[in-house]
């Protein structure tokens, strides 16, 4: 089997792979060489970082399944590949603890100042006088996007004592039980805004989500809160974080680790502000995590069927995804 790997995946994985299979490795690789490389393969395995567009999946003629090696698909023409009748696996699950971790870690150093105490520490400077700090404890969590890493987050949530809000696009009763037994209670966005002492970020990018978390609803949240956005670029409106940050009645501080312009040489404007704090997209980048995506790929390579890889891809209406 042929199998081209565009994104960094754990390098035992790829060892395995290519014990049993022809391995192409085109790390975050340009459109142009993505086209090139694909045309004979079989299977794709991305994350995020490299874009997997129509005129990419055009010339995978042979091409029968993309392993997405983690959650988000908004670097995947998905109806495109859909009609070409191309099967695709997920592996979200690792990725979500992971993150849902990191919504923790970056949480922390916000209500903690962290990252100025170790700084004026390095320098010779006793700031504990000068520190404010704040508990998790008995604080309100918003979550926007209570799916499967929002869900983790307040599952941990209620464990460090806090209550916990959240919404999504759509839920039916189960999925509205399910989160009660996470200790998640469901509500609208605006509730879920206003109500948090910390707010967490945790939707897929999409139409509808673009620019969700805009002026105005920056506008609904409390003074003194934090916000963490953990879902991807976009879904933010920078500008008027970078307002709301410098005013008074609002949010006090912010984390984000997915940003609208991502990738070296791209510097946030946010990057001035000492209220922030900005983290390169490692939210699922731990050793763990890619060691279990990576048995997942190796697995789900080893299901395939023969038969299933002798078809050739047709065109197709039917939502194979």
């Amino acid at each position: 089997m042929k199998i081209l790997i565009a994104s960094k995946i754990h390098p035992d994985t790829v060892a395995k792979l290519q014990l049993t299979h022809e391995v192409k490795e085109r790390v975050n690789a340009e459109e142009d060489e993505l086209c090139e490389a694909i045309r004979d393969c079989d299977v794709l395995i991305f994350r995020s970082g490299v874009q997997i567009n129509q005129a990419v999946l055009s010339h995978a003629t042979r091409l029968k399944l993309l392993i997405r090696a983690g959650s988000g698909l908004d670097n995947l023409d998905l109806p495109f590949a859909t009609e070409l009748g191309i099967e695709l696996v997920r592996i979200p699950e690792p990725g979500a603890q992971a993150v849902a971790e990191l919504a923790f870690g970056l949480m922390l150093n916000l209500a903690r100042e962290i990252r100025f105490v170790d700084r004026e520490l390095r320098n010779g400077n006793w700031v504990k006088q000068q520190t404010t700090g704040y508990t998790l404890h008995q604080k309100t969590l918003g979550i926007v996007g209570a799916g499967n890493i929002g869900s983790r987050v307040g599952e941990m949530a209620t464990a460090w004592g806090m209550q916990v809000v959240g919404c999504v696009q759509h839920a039916d009763q189960a999925d509205t039980e399910q989160l009660q037994r996470c200790g998640i209670r469901l509500s609208n966005l605006r509730e879920v805004v206003s109500s948090a002492d910390f707010l967490t970020i945790h939707v897929p990018k999409t139409k509808s989500t673009l620019n969700l978390i805009d002026r105005e609803t920056l506008s609904w949240m409390k003074p003194g809160s934090f916000l963490v956005n953990l879902a991807r670029g976009g879904v933010l409106d920078e500008k008027a974080l970078y307002d709301a940050l410098q005013s008074d009645g609002g949010p006090i501080g912010a984390a984000l680790d997915v940003h609208q312009h991502e990738g070296g040489g791209a510097i946030s404007p946010l990057a001035e502000l000492p209220n922030i704090l900005l983290t390169p997209h490692i939210g699922a980048t731990t050793v763990d995590t890619m060691r279990e995506i990576g048995n997942r790929i190796i697995t789900t390579i080893d299901s395939l069927s023969y038969d299933c890889l002798e078809k050739p891809p047709k065109l197709s209406s039917q939502t194979m995804i």
